[in-house]
């Protein structure tokens, strides 16, 4: 039997029934529309005028409410969190009396005992200074050959005298050397002179570290042939040079030695000048972890780079808190751990510096401080905020993130006259020399500096060093109270204001004594009427010297 053909109803209206819905509609509308205009409601929100260009200080008042927006969204966050803390604690706490209703008595008494038996140690803060110290102590004890690292921009800044005493006093056969890291961010004659003082002390090995490898994985598989159209990465940070200088160098220092195990070499250093890097360039591939950021590195870690040969990576050496600020704010981690504003840290940077090298280096106007070179560089770079605000905080970052970072190029002289430190003696020297192909080493650095690009002295920024860094290998050598450079400062501010004060109580006496004697004349000669004239001074210094704040120097 057929079935029935099934039609589906149309929806097609006839124009009559369609107009008149759509007047209906229409007629529905208007009526909300008059209701809403009679209560006083309407759709369109008035558009906020904001601040008129023409309204005194309305860079401020753009900033307070900038801040005030922020406050806000941060009390917010708070508020949202702390709920969802309180959400977590609640849901943690049904699922353990859910679990301890469901367990049966001898699982819990077993679970008793355990739990006394053993408990929980909290897991160690790896950002601590306790931590970081013990860390390096273990690459220090652990290494038969200990490199200690040294940024070529200031390499006397670089060295720690503490880290080098102890490698010293370990005893054994520990022996130092020195790695000149970044030689391609300083003038050639620098980078020899260098050389030449290190050398007096322990062998030096002139280095310039890759800074584009790829991971591991990806650099094993090697192709027999090579395409003729491949293009070859020959850029500035792909480039390494002394890596197979300073590889020969410690595989026949091991095949000498001849150890039972392989030679351990501790590669240290002060946080960002190449340590990871350096292990990376022997390595040819991306073994540690290497960033921008300043302590990347924690824990310690080995590579092997040879059968007989083995590479330690640690954390960098933890700088003592008496340094002076400018070898602070290169060598520490403070600023990462919020103990020094960026702004700090780059004043104190300036200070040591030519205003006329910088104002070249970043194409910048003449500056009269640090705020207003920080306002320029960021107007020069594009770094503003809501409202065409510089951002001087992201401005101070890039700067700080240029010098510890391998990208500026700056040099230190080095000294003349060279003398022996405290710790050292001839004897420590040949002892140190002993075992090593000096022979090797500097036909090595010769090769090196022949096929590295370095800059023109002109175009690198003078920086004046501020000595040898001293570093914290025990938290107990913290020296308590406050640190001796930032003491001296402070000492110092507090004589001036002292100063001051005395000379605007002087000042006072002497215009109270100036007031009186002008009262007595009054009253002797009241009939005669005189003008005293005031001195004005109307030199250049009244105009520099003011005290009135200028606008122009924060908003140009």
């Amino acid at each position: 039997m057929k079935r029935p053909k099934l039609k589906k109803a149309s929806k097609r209206l006839s124009c009559a029934k369609r107009y008149k819905i759509q007047k209906k509609v229409r007629e529905h509308n208007r009526k909300l529309r008059k209701e809403a205009k009679k209560k006083g409601v309407s759709k369109r929100v008035k558009k906020d005028i904001g601040v008129p260009n023409s309204a005194p200080f309305k860079e401020e008042i753009l900033r307070e409410a900038e801040q005030r927006r922020l406050q806000i969204e941060e009390e917010k966050e708070k508020r949202r969190q702390a709920k969802k803390e309180q959400r977590a604690e609640k849901r943690k706490k049904e699922k353990e009396a859910a679990s301890k209703e469901a367990e049966p008595t001898a699982k819990k008494a077993r679970k008793d005992d355990s739990g006394t038996q053993s408990e929980k140690k909290p897991a160690p803060d790896r950002s601590s200074k306790h931590f970081l110290c013990a860390e390096l102590n273990k690459v220090i004890d652990a290494s038969d050959v200990v490199i200690e690292v040294l940024d070529a921009r200031d390499p006397l800044g670089c060295r720690c005298p503490q880290l080098e005493e102890a490698v010293l006093q370990r005893g054994g056969t520990k022996k130092l050397l020195l790695v000149l890291n970044k030689i391609d961010l300083v003038p050639k004659e620098n980078v020899e002179r260098w050389i030449q003082c290190l050398q007096q002390e322990f062998p030096v090995v002139a280095f310039k570290a890759s800074t584009q490898l790829r991971d591991g994985v990806v650099k094993a598989k090697k192709r027999r042939i090579v395409a003729s159209n491949e293009v070859l990465d020959r850029s500035r940070g792909a480039a390494c040079f002394g890596n197979c200088c300073l590889a020969e160098l410690l595989i026949s220092y091991a095949d000498k030695t001849q150890n039972e195990g392989s030679l351990r070499v501790g590669v240290v250093g002060f946080p960002n000048v190449g340590k990871s890097s350096i292990i990376n360039s022997i390595k040819g591939s991306l073994a540690c972890n290497v960033g921008i950021k300043r302590g990347t590195t924690k824990m310690m870690q080995e590579v092997h780079i040879a059968k007989n040969v083995k590479l330690i990576d640690g954390p960098g050496v933890v700088a003592s808190p008496s340094n002076p600020p400018a070898s602070m704010a290169l060598r520490s981690l403070q600023v990462e751990e919020g103990g020094e504003s960026v702004l700090e840290a780059v004043r104190n940077l300036l200070k040591q510096c030519d205003k006329t090298q910088i104002m070249l280096q970043y194409n910048v106007p003449d500056f009269r401080n640090s705020l207003e070179f920080l306002t320029l560089f960021a107007k020069k770079r594009g770094f503003l905020q809501k409202g065409g605000i510089p951002n001087t905080e992201q401005a101070a970052t890039t700067f700080l993130a240029d010098w510890t970072g391998a990208k500026l190029s700056y040099h230190c002289k080095a000294p003349e006259n060279h003398s022996l430190p405290a710790y050292l003696s001839d004897a420590v020297v040949t002892e140190m020399k002993n075992g090593w192909n000096l022979n090797k080493i500097k036909t090595g650095n010769k090769e090196t500096l022949k096929a590295v690009r370095f800059p023109n002295q002109a175009s690198s920024i003078g920086f004046t060093s501020k000595g040898p860094t001293s570093g914290l290998l025990s938290v107990s050598d913290i020296p308590e109270g406050k640190p001796g450079a930032a003491a001296t400062e402070e000492e110092a501010e507090q004589n001036n204001e002292s100063s001051e004060t005395e000379q605007t109580t002087e000042d006072s006496n002497t215009t109270e004594k100036a007031e009186k004697l002008q009262k007595k004349t009054i009253k002797k000669k009241k009939g005669n009427v005189r003008f005293q004239s005031v001195p004005i001074d109307i030199s250049l210094s009244t105009a520099i010297t003011d005290d009135t704040y200028d606008f122009n120097t924060d908003f140009q």
